[in-house]
């Protein structure tokens, strides 16, 4: 591999742009090909990211020899194809979340790459952010005693449109995929592998969660309370709760540069630096994986990734949710 890292980048979207950005900002990193669906778009993204390589099929960067590792940045429902495409390649992936649309197709995934010993990883990009990190070592040093239990929401109103990738079932609309795994996955992070799940949501006229309310039973009776929506608002705040303590990330907690910690009387404000457009935390992650021979990521491992999907699998089933493309 070269000294630099050659990314390539699938979809041209909104956080592919913004994964873009976050590339720039990193001199180890050097993206050097983008694939769509249509010329243009793909020439319109390469000409504003300086993206020499610009291709019109998914299948023909993954071919591309002079690509190192590909960032999967397309619709929920293509996540899978889109990944095995590049692993069958023999290239690195970094599947932007959710890392499917369910754990069948995860597994398949998981399957593939440990099977070819090629670098995966699910784009969780909250986990690498400095203040996560830094939440991450407090628990461990037990600064709030033992956690007892987790909040979180994440709920915003986007605008009427049955079409848009937010409330259509053909994309896998509807908060859970969207935002609800980001808290699903914080609680995973922090409590493990739950024991029982409890849900409930709205489903709406597009045939979608709009709103939903999440309880995961956890070991010796730990709780994680979890909401998420995307025709409600929400303050978009968590909060770790333990025996001698409490942690509270700011709003907005999943792309969080401070929080709060209360313990012993005292309450301390711990500002976190944050660069970018903070998707290049995750990517550094990855390239030093690669650097180190690492096919997995100790921060977001592959087994992690597998439990969470089931929890949102067995969310669905309470809700009888099936997508169109499953």
């Amino acid at each position: 591999m070269n000294e630099k890292i050659r990314w390539g980048i699938i979809g041209t979207g909104s956080i592919a742009k913004k994964f873009a950005d976050g590339l720039a900002a990193l001199p180890q990193a050097q993206l050097v090909a983008v694939g769509s669906r249509a010329r243009q778009t793909a020439e319109e993204f390469g000409e504003k990211f300086h993206v020499p390589r610009r291709y019109d099929s998914y299948a023909a960067l993954a071919a591309d020899g002079e690509v190192d590792v590909v960032y999967v940045a397309t619709p929920h429902p293509m996540h899978a194809d889109n990944t095995l495409l590049c692993l069958k390649a023999g290239k690195a992936v970094l599947c932007e979340k959710p890392f499917a649309m369910n754990a069948s197709q995860a597994a398949q995934m998981v399957h593939l790459a440990r099977g070819r010993k090629l670098f995966l990883m699910e784009a969780m990009w909250t986990r690498f952010l400095p203040a996560m990190v830094k939440v991450r070592q407090l628990l461990a040093e037990g600064a709030i005693g033992e956690v007892r239990m987790v909040t979180a929401d994440f709920g915003f109103r986007v605008g009427w449109n049955p079409q848009g990738r937010l409330l259509n079932p053909h994309l896998g609309g509807g908060g859970l995929l969207d935002v609800g795994i980001y808290t699903v996955s914080l609680a995973h992070m922090i409590l493990g592998q739950p024991l029982k799940v409890l849900s409930q949501a709205h489903i709406g006229a597009t045939g979608v969660d709009e709103q939903a309310a999440i309880i995961l039973g956890f070991a010796e009776g730990r709780l994680a309370l979890l909401s998420c929506a995307v025709r409600t608002t929400s303050p978009t705040e968590a909060q770790i709760l333990g025996t001698d303590g409490s942690i509270r990330i700011r709003s907005p907690w999943w792309r969080t540069a401070n929080f709060v910690l209360q313990a012993g009387g005292k309450e301390k404000v711990f500002e976190m630096p944050f660069t970018s457009t903070g998707l290049n935390y995750e990517a550094q992650e990855v390239m030093d994986c690669l650097a180190a021979g690492r096919t997995e990521s100790t921060v977001m491992p592959l087994d992690e990734t597998l439990a969470v999907m089931r929890t949102l699998d067995e969310i669905r089933r309470q809700w009888g949710l099936k997508y169109p493309v499953e």
